[in-house]
């Protein structure tokens, strides 16, 4: 694969998880924050969140999105940095423009699709936001979009109230749409030599995913439907979480066939009964079956269970910690790292996808503003030039 150069203006979460995954592929990925203002701590708010792992400006949080990456810091309020934004993407052959922040900023910050697709035809923009375009001034945060798409409505006890998801999953949704249509831009600009412009609204993103609850309002669905479940599947009886003797097992049954393997284990014989044996008649007796799983399962430690269940082919699990996940053995060897200015490794989440040749261990995250002087030169600024743009505040 062709090594590509992606120039991001970047910061949180949302694109700079789109970028590693470009970085990860041996893409050589530039993040772009602003110049000190004075009014707080200089360049991506993230670099100053969790525990102090290496220094004050690479926190833990902060990490594992922007290993693999360089960083510059250029001010885009002055007109004279909006022309070394241009000038590093015509002599840097920049394939690829991205940013995050409010659409309303982009022409008075010069990094508008049309701004610096003229500077280079070619070059494909992907900007993520909050609603998209149309809605220019609405900040992007994956809590209130979570709230706003419908996602905490159904996530959490039915009893309870709403409850976000434990991981950020539409900032890491909106990223990945960006990696996808880059991919399919690079694609059409092989066949047709033209760049592509690429917006993401993170709402959008989400609602996409929502294709097991919102059709089902036009079918007169019942409000229980599309609302809180707990860890039960709305539609597969039974599929929850049960509790052994020493833990908790979740289990699933997604057909009338592995119903009745499930029953024909001696100990959850008792759960069956003649309406029980389609999914339509579970459905009818929703309630009573969980409680009569929990009766079984209770009784039981957790390895007699799931020995039990994957002898009958049925899928079935213990509910593992972090720190359990990170050791299964169908993950530990896929596993991304990382080395600590001081030596330590970190070990990060895996790629989602095996692709030959790309990186499994990535260059510890850049300091704030660490590569600005060498990436300008690069694009042929002189030494002397260099120092001015940071004397007068161009640079940092």
């Amino acid at each position: 694969m062709k090594r590509r150069t992606v120039l991001s203006m970047e910061q949180a979460l949302s694109m700079p998880h789109a970028t590693l995954r470009f970085a990860q592929l041996g893409w050589r990925v530039i993040r772009i924050e602003s110049t000190p203002t004075g009014a707080g701590l200089p360049g991506d708010p993230n670099r100053y969140i969790g525990s102090r792992v290496a220094d004050d400006d690479r926190r833990s949080y902060f990490v594992a999105p922007n290993v693999g990456k360089e960083a510059i810091a250029l001010n885009l309020k002055d007109p004279r940095g909006q022309q070394v934004l241009q000038r590093l993407v015509r002599e840097l052959d920049v394939d690829v423009f991205c940013c995050n922040t409010v659409p309303s900023r982009y022409r008075s910050l010069g990094i508008d699709y049309e701004t610096l697709s003229a500077a280079k035809p070619d070059l494909i923009w992907a900007g993520i936001s909050a609603m998209g375009p149309a809605w220019p001034e609405a900040p992007g945060y994956d809590p209130v979009i979570q709230a706003m798409a419908g996602y905490m409505e159904v996530t959490g006890d039915p009893q309870g109230p709403p409850m976000l998801t434990g991981i950020p999953v539409i900032d890491l949704k909106a990223g990945d749409e960006v990696y996808a249509n880059v991919m399919a831009a690079l694609l059409e600009r092989h066949e047709s030599g033209r760049g592509t412009r690429i917006d993401v609204s993170m709402l959008q993103a989400a609602a996409s995913w929502l294709i097991t609850v919102l059709p089902l309002v036009d079918f007169g669905c019942q409000p229980n439907e599309i609302t809180r479940a707990g860890n039960e599947h709305r539609k597969f009886i039974p599929t929850n979480v049960y509790p052994t003797r020493d833990g908790f097992v979740y289990l699933a049954i997604g057909s009338d066939v592995q119903w009745r393997r499930l029953t024909a284990i001696p100990k959850f014989a008792p759960v069956a009964n003649e309406v029980r044996l389609t999914n339509e008649g579970r459905h009818r007796e929703r309630e009573a079956i969980h409680r009569d799983m929990a009766a079984v399962t209770a009784g039981c430690g957790s390895d007699e269970i799931l020995d039990d269940l994957r002898n009958a082919t049925i899928p079935a699990t213990r509910i593992f910690d972090i720190r359990q996940v990170r050791d299964l053995p169908q993950l530990r060897d896929k596993l991304t790292r990382t080395t600590m200015p001081d030596g330590r490794l970190v070990h990060m989440q895996p790629m989602a996808v095996d692709v030959e040749g790309a990186r499994a261990e990535l260059p510890f995250p850049p300091r704030y503003g660490q590569d600005t002087g060498r990436v300008l030169a690069q694009a042929g600024y002189s030494d002397r030039e260099v120092e001015g743009l940071r004397t007068e505040g161009v640079i940092a």
